[in-house]
């Protein structure tokens, strides 16, 4: 941002980083585990393959055929044990298993204990996101204070803006947090 930035452009920016804050912690959470399955739990599955890490999407298609099972079929056969590997390396606790081209993964129950790890680690998750939020916030409010050519009165209106958009996304992140420790605490 340049050093002459007007009061709107920094309004606008700190909302874009703070949307974009929310957006990630709900792509990390989407990718814990919970009782049901998602292909996004295995979205951060990196899978090695020619020669690289690759995401696991883009040499495998991953469908939800049953609420407990996730499959996953390779474009490319060969990559069929490398997908497997990668997979039961995940810290996600799971046990793929092949059948021809297609591979299995069912999903067992969540342990008592498991979801409380769980729950644990969204909290973690979502303290990143909030974090995030408040140094946005932080960022806006020092580059108000150093705005030229406005008056107090149009900085202190700004700084109250910035606070109600920080309130707002931090509420949001609250909402997903709740949202996905239901979710993985449902027996």
């Amino acid at each position: 941002m340049s050093p002459a930035a007007t009061i709107p452009e920094i309004v606008k920016n700190v909302r874009e980083h703070m949307h974009k804050a929310v957006e990630s912690t709900k792509r990390e959470l989407a990718g814990l585990r919970s009782n049901k399955a998602s292909t996004a739990l295995l979205d951060t599955i990196r899978v090695e393959a020619y020669g690289s890490q690759v995401p696991l999407n883009q040499v495998g298609m991953v469908a939800v055929p049953e609420a407990r099972m996730l499959t996953v079929q390779p474009f490319d056969k060969g990559l069929t044990q490398a997908i497997e590997k990668a997979i039961r390396d995940s810290d996600l606790g799971l046990n793929p298993s092949s059948q021809g081209n297609l591979i299995r993964i069912p999903l067992p129950a969540l342990s008592e204990e498991r979801r409380k790890e769980l729950v644990k680690v969204v909290h973690k998750l979502a303290e990143e996101g909030r974090i995030a939020v408040r140094h946005g916030r932080t960022d806006a409010i020092q580059k108000v204070k150093k705005v030229e050519h406005v008056s107090e009165d149009e900085k202190v209106r700004a700084e109250k803006d910035i606070q109600k958009i920080h309130d707002e996304h931090i509420k949001l992140i609250d909402t997903v947090i709740h949202t996905k420790e239901a979710e993985i605490m449902e027996v």
